[in-house]
């Protein structure tokens, strides 16, 4: 019961609430009003980071979403060239995530992580189309079990 109202925090969170709370309590020595503002930040700050507990359904029948968010793309695409995979076709699945969803981002699926690529990129708004395209990004080539 405890793990599902408090759940644990990613380990680059740590830093981020720490700071938080610190400003949090500078603050408060010298106005309440904003202080009572800083505590509300620090909450969204450990809701922010938060990591809770997934459980698989084990079942391969159904599609486990690798994220909390919103589902605002299927597609197939070609591989990413990266990888040496553009020759092949998937289905791109995309989620967008706000800042209120958990920003932990699974693999959900069996299998061996045979190569991982890290693409720097931009930065951008995660809504708009082109940022999947163009927004810093790993790829991970998974052998199938």
């Amino acid at each position: 019961m405890f793990n599902s109202i408090f759940p644990k925090i990613h380990k680059e969170g740590y830093k981020f609430l720490a700071i938080s709370i610190l400003l949090t309590f500078v603050i408060l020595f010298f106005s309440k009003f904003i202080g009572f503002i800083f505590i509300l930040i620090s909450i969204w700050v450990y809701y922010f980071f938060r990591d809770p507990e997934r459980y698989s359904i084990n079942d391969d029948t159904y599609l486990v979403s690798p994220a909390d968010g919103l589902i605002t793309d299927i597609s197939e695409k070609s591989g990413p060239e990266e990888l040496r995979l553009e020759n092949t076709t998937y289905t791109k699945v995309s989620v967008f995530m706000n800042v209120f969803n958990c920003h932990v981002n699974r693999i959900p699926v069996n299998g061996k992580i045979e190569e991982i690529y890290y693409k720097p990129g931009k930065f951008l708004n995660a809504s708009l189309d082109k940022a999947s395209e163009e927004n810093e990004r790993n790829y991970y080539k998974i052998k199938s079990r």
